[in-house]
């Protein structure tokens, strides 16, 4: 799964006339602050991928309800920017709202502060929420419009949204050395060392999972991702941990405190850093640092020193799972799988039927109830894509309130994950439900070897993302076609689906790919109005030989979930590719069997027959 989801509780009541009014209400307080343009963005104050209602302004104002995407407005004009995974979506929602699309890496897309500089004159002040904006986003804000006047603003949707909703703060809970693999105590240190700070500093932490992490807590106050808003003050001696009161049990208190954890109110972050003695060094990831927070712990004469790790220390510790952390993707892959093999037969049940409705919205309820039937399921990963026919050709598909009946042609394409007590899943499966034209039987093949070739990739230590990359698009761009998302992205362990600092993708990333890390396989095709094709699995990247020339790495595939073999171009195939498929589905069945009804095994037994 490749494509960030905000929170999906359908908060934004719009309409053409409300949009516009909300437009308006902006605009008053611009006027009254002598603004003369306001930039919103889609973080909250934690900077992370998953956003509470609360933080829902940029959606709000707009009418958009994806999660990337920047609104900009002046007093007379307003625009949005948002990437491809949207562009439909987008023209739909704020089609009639007087807010312009702007389609980012498309030719002839000018940049937010390009469009703003070209609106207002020199000087003229634009409004930016400090605590919406981290260090570095703020820095560069600045310098791409040196004419313009950047104005450091308080929340203004605390006035215009009347009816906003509040935060919200629920139960946390502390994992164990069980699931996790490692104390608390133990990873302090870890990130102590790996600071290197001599002398003695805090080290301000924002995203929550990378405190649910280090503090082996886990919370629900994010849809998807179990993590608790939370910050995190660390120093040489103790981890100062901001949440909310009566969150944690009092036992789990007990030995936190042990773990040299101390508590402090949420709202007191702040305060906290900002009278914190002037004398001890400041460390923080700048594009995880707001201004507000910078500008408060940052002080006449106080030291700051960047962390400029890619996404931060306690990002690239966490990426590197150990042991305990990989058997439990790899239980928690098998749970899933066993899920996976209900629903597709359910499916095909279902379609059998002569008077049959079933729809993307029921195979995605039915999914949800097949994963709760294991007791250590823990709730979706994300939000599910079940997309059916055309519907698939959008990667960022959202089931549509109105029915969607899936019948039988084409392909079906789903894309979902779970969260269990000991590890995240995420995996895409796209099913043939009739017959095939050949492009789109040469479409699923081409995709098929690509997650293929990287699954078998072997690799010398310091191989980047972007160097596998090809190994998976090559085989789709053999066929002159592309997709323009990434191939991989990290999964955490029992936390967010999507995880950093790796990635495998076009674009550069200096992240060398690690034994520990896990990271999905996807490569994929699309033709819009027509079908989609993604196939993903997840993948462990292990120590593979050491010689003369160094170490090599592989990649270990977590997932054990039917590859559809109908679709399948044999000629085309190639040996090894077909070897490698015939192993893998064998792997599927002797994992998944042993949990399955006679008549479960006996459909999974045909669907992994071997290819001959």
């Amino acid at each position: 799964m490749n494509y960030y989801i905000c929170n999906k509780k359908k908060l934004i009541n719009t309409g053409f006339k409300m949009q516009n009014n909300r437009l308006e209400q902006l605009r008053e307080y611009m006027r009254e602050m002598a603004l003369s343009a306001f930039i919103i963005p889609s973080n909250d104050t934690h900077f992370g991928e998953y956003i509470q209602d609360h933080f829902m302004c940029r959606g709000w104002i707009s009418g958009f309800d994806g999660s990337a995407g920047t609104v900009a407005v002046t007093l007379k004009e307003a625009a949005l920017w948002t990437d491809s995974r949207y562009f439909i979506q987008a023209e739909n929602q704020i089609a009639g709202t007087g807010i312009v699309l702007k389609k980012l890496k498309m030719p002839g897309t000018e940049s937010v502060e390009s469009w703003l500089a070209a609106r207002l004159e020199d000087n003229q002040s634009v409004g930016i929420d400090s605590s919406l904006f981290s260090v570095m986003e703020y820095n560069l804000l600045k310098q791409a419009m040196p004419s313009l006047n950047i104005k450091l603003c308080n929340d203004p949707f605390e006035i215009v949204w009347k009816e906003r909703p509040k935060l919200r703060f629920n139960k946390i809970s502390y994992l164990g050395e069980d699931i996790t693999g490692e104390s608390v105590s133990s990873k302090h240190k870890r990130v102590v060392q790996a600071l290197g700070v001599q002398e003695d500093f805090i080290y301000m932490v924002s995203l929550c999972d990378d405190i649910a992490w280090l503090c082996n807590i886990r919370g629900n106050d994010m849809l998807y991702n179990p993590v608790p808003l939370s910050y995190v003050a660390l120093t040489r001696d103790n981890i100062h941990l901001f949440i909310s009161g009566g969150v944690l049990a009092a036992e789990d208190i007990k030995i936190l405190e042990k773990e040299g954890v101390i508590l402090h109110d949420y709202n007191s972050f702040n305060s906290f850093i900002s009278d914190y003695p002037s004398e001890i060094v400041r460390i923080a990831s700048q594009d995880k640092l707001s201004v507000r927070n910078y500008n408060s712990a940052v002080k006449s004469g106080t030291r700051f020193i960047p962390d400029l790790s890619r996404g931060g220390v306690i990002a690239g510790l966490k990426a590197l799972k150990n042991d305990i952390e990989a058997d439990g993707f790899r239980r928690a892959m098998i749970n899933d799988g066993v899920a996976w093999v209900k629903l597709l037969v359910f499916i095909e049940t279902e379609l059998e039927k002569e008077n049959n409705h079933l729809s993307e919205k029921i195979v995605a309820d039915k999914f949800a109830k097949f994963r709760a039937e294991c007791p250590d399921y823990m709730g979706e990963s994300f939000a599910p894509i079940v997309a059916f026919g055309k519907n698939a050709a959008l990667p960022h598909y959202s089931i549509s309130e109105e029915p969607v009946y899936i019948g039988k042609s084409g392909f079906l394409l789903m894309d979902t994950g779970g969260q269990y007590k000991y590890g995240t899943t995420d995996s895409t499966r796209t099913i043939p439900l009739g017959p095939l034209t050949p492009e789109q039987k040469t479409d699923y093949t081409q995709v098929l070897k690509g997650m293929i070739a990287l699954s078998m990739a072997k690799f010398p230590k310091g191989t980047r993302g972007s160097q596998l990359d090809i190994l998976a698009r090559g085989p789709v761009c053999s066929v002159a076609k592309l997709y323009l998302h990434g191939t991989g992205h990290g999964i955490g362990h029992r936390l967010c689906v999507h995880e950093g600092p790796q990635s495998i993708r076009m674009e550069e990333n200096p992240v060398t790919i690690e034994p520990g890390m896990v990271i999905s396989n996807e490569p994929a095709i699309y033709e819009e109005g027509s079908y989609g094709i993604r196939i993903e699995n997840t993948i462990l990247c292990k120590e593979w030989v050491e010689n003369k020339y160094g170490k090599f790495y592989q990649f270990e595939t977590l997932s054990f979930i039917p590859i559809d073999t109908t679709a399948v171009d044999l000629n085309s195939l190639g040996g090894e590719y077909k070897e490698w498929l015939n192993m893998y589905n064998s792997s599927v069945y002797e994992k998944l069997s042993p949990y399955l009804s006679a008549d479960g095994k006996k459909w999974l037994a045909d669907k992994t027959a071997r290819l001959n």
